[in-house]
């Protein structure tokens, strides 16, 4: 008695035509736009606080007064010091165009009393010794001139001019550092210091946030933020919005983050009313890839061997099983885009598939296939 072939029961869904999307998710955390701990440039004593934890500030706007009598006493010695040096300048220049004045007048009188004399010896009016004496005297009047020019210029007197106007706009910056101004517009979220207290050196009096925008910052693995892009759309969820917010990939790290080994990837969105706060745990979601066209079939049908490739048992029409290679492209969930290997129509088995794949090919020509009622969850997919 010849043996039956066997009879396999499975489940079937038809590979359609729809779009896909390509879903990225991550745990994430919530930072600040921008965010601006306000370390002053001076040790001083707080001298007023114009703000608290909790004030919206202007980018600009004074925070913050120091103790400056240091600074202003400083400020108004070395502004004596600059007046005091512009009057020395001033009269050594004045003094110098005198000397100068003079000097040349006494080579001009020199000098025509020399042609004078010279015009006199040819006519035989004096001697040539007097001629001598005037070309010495023109000689020692040039010297004159020529000292003279040189101590016109005034450069020891510009050299302490510009020395004390130095000082002066050093000793204004300091009195300047006495006034502490916002660097970003937002909101004071530390104020850890009191009226009197002074600031250890290098630590901040004040911390301004801008939430305004907040950026969640995800680490997510390399093969799937491969995929991703700036300007990729996004929403951003918690347990405090009733809604997703919706958001856009503002940075995709070159690099990988030496302790995940994932890359870091920032999701920016808006923030009205500042309901979200630095420092909150959110999972974000990003749409990596959209397909318009694809070709669909569930994920559980798709067969992958050791070395990677890929397949998917396919029904003829005369409902026997056979395996076809195929590749995968988008995967989101429970569903997979086909971009080769199947068309639009075509039937491929989910519940089963493994078995299939298993037997012996001429035992798999000859199986029966026993097609089960469609999955409830998947109807729109199943037959």
């Amino acid at each position: 008695m010849s043996e039956q072939p066997p009879t396999v029961t499975v489940q079937v869904a038809t590979a359609q035509l729809q779009p896909i999307q390509q879903i990225v998710t991550s745990d994430a955390t919530l930072y600040p736009r921008n965010q601006a701990a306000v370390v002053p440039q001076i040790t001083a004593p707080i001298k007023k606080l114009y703000v608290d934890r909790g004030s919206h500030v202007h980018a600009g706007e004074l925070l913050a007064e120091l103790n400056s009598q240091t600074q202003e006493g400083a400020f108004a010695e070395n502004q004596g010091g600059y007046q005091q040096a512009r009057a020395d300048y001033d009269t050594a220049l004045q003094n110098a165009r005198q000397q100068l004045t003079l000097a040349k007048q006494q080579l001009d009188a020199a000098q025509n009393l020399y042609s004078s004399r010279e015009n006199l010896l040819q006519q035989g009016a004096v001697s040539k010794k007097d001629v001598e004496d005037a070309r010495i005297a023109l000689t020692q009047a040039q010297n004159q001139y020529d000292l003279a020019q040189k101590q016109f210029d005034v450069k020891a007197a510009e050299g302490q001019l510009s020395a004390a106007k130095g000082r002066v706009v050093s000793a204004q910056a300091e009195l300047n550092y006495t006034r502490i101004t916002s660097p970003i517009s937002g909101v004071v979220t530390d104020s850890p210091y009191y009226v009197g207290e002074t600031a250890a050196s290098g630590q901040p009096i004040l911390t301004v946030m801008d939430i305004s925008q907040i950026i969640a910052r995800a680490y997510v693995p390399e093969d799937l933020a491969a995929r991703l892009k700036v300007g990729d759309a996004a929403t951003i969820a918690t347990a405090g919005l009733d809604k997703p917010l919706n958001a856009k990939v503002t940075l995709v790290s070159p690099a990988l983050d030496p302790n995940t080994t994932n890359l870091e990837v920032w999701v920016a969105a808006p923030n009205p009313g500042e309901k979200l706060k630095p420092g909150t745990s959110v999972r974000v979601t990003i749409v990596a890839q959209t397909a318009p066209q694809a070709i669909v079939i569930p994920a559980d049908a798709l067969l992958t061997t050791s070395d990677g490739s890929t397949s998917v048992m396919v029904l003829t029409a005369d409902n026997k099983a056979k395996q076809e290679s195929v590749t995968v492209g988008i995967q989101n969930g429970d569903d997979a885009q086909i971009t080769s290997g199947l068309k639009a129509g075509d039937r491929v088995v989910t519940t089963g598939a493994y078995e299939l794949s298993t037997e012996d090919p001429a035992v798999l020509a000859a199986t029966t296939l026993q097609i089960a009622s469609p999955n409830p969850s998947r109807s729109g997919s199943n037959e």
